[in-house]
């Protein structure tokens, strides 16, 4: 498939139109090649995946974050010149989907929502006008759960649907049981308000800070910038798969950073 056709699948799912101002969604680095026949989808682009995308023989890698927020120069032995090395020297294009995937309610973003089957749906944070009656295009979502339950409760049924809360933590008022959920993939510490004001008794995010912590409107479990968006990029890949015929499709799994500390 022409390489041309598969970044046209995933502005589909992920338009560029709707990236943040600040943020380097779209090709990272360009290769010569113009046909793709294995396209790997990761989240963070280091060189451990990457690596690993190469020896499973991809000819593209997707991932969420990009290579580099601020144009930079190779000229240090770290993890950006070694991606680039690894890319470069197998002429493999990288492209990120960073917050033009994260602003699609309806697309990979919107997994928990679905899983947790919310209903009465609202947006965050838009980032443009709603076009009709749908949700418009926006950071974090909420949305009232089936029926109310506790937030150990909601915990446990997240660990069981493979969520890593290895290193979760809770912070803020403790509600007796919890019936309107919001959430945010990655850092979404900043939009803790808007989550309270959208009546939530629960907010799942990741990367909070402790004064932020201390200030929490709403009862937060930040469950790291990992957990959430590794499960996207999954489920991005099974979307690619469906749509890319002839294009073989991998995920490449990743860990978090963060570990638990163990004591002996």
């Amino acid at each position: 498939m022409q390489l041309t056709e598969i970044i046209a699948a995933i502005e589909k799912i992920a338009p560029l139109g709707h990236a943040a101002a600040w943020d380097l969604s779209g090709l990272q680095v360009a290769a010569r090649r113009t046909e793709v026949t294995a396209l790997a989808v990761c989240l963070d682009p280091t060189p451990a995946s990457l690596a690993a995308a190469l020896a499973q023989g991809a000819e593209m890698v997707l991932s969420h974050h990009p290579l580099h927020l601020k144009p930079a120069l190779p000229n240090r032995c770290d993890n950006y010149r070694e991606a680039l090395r690894l890319l470069l020297c197998a002429d493999v294009p990288l492209y990120a989907a960073h917050t033009s995937l994260d602003v699609n309610p309806y697309g990979p973003a919107g997994w928990l929502a679905r899983d947790l089957d919310l209903r009465n749906l609202s947006v965050l944070e838009p980032a443009a006008p709603a076009q009709g009656a749908e949700l418009p295009p926006g950071y974090g979502l909420a949305g009232d759960l089936p029926e109310a339950c506790s937030v150990a409760a909601l915990a446990a049924r997240l660990a069981r649907q493979g969520l890593d809360l290895a290193t979760a933590v809770c912070c803020g008022p403790q509600p007796r049981s919890v019936r309107r959920v919001a959430y945010c993939t990655g850092s979404g510490a900043s939009l803790m308000d808007a989550a309270a004001q959208a009546g939530a008794q629960l907010y799942i995010t990741g990367d909070v800070k402790y004064h932020a912590a201390l200030e929490a409107a709403v009862c937060l479990l930040d469950v790291g910038h990992h957990s959430l968006e590794e499960e996207m990029m999954r489920r991005m890949s099974l979307l690619l798969q469906q749509a890319l015929a002839g294009v073989t499709v991998r995920f490449v799994p990743s860990r978090s950073p963060f570990r638990p500390v163990v004591f002996s």
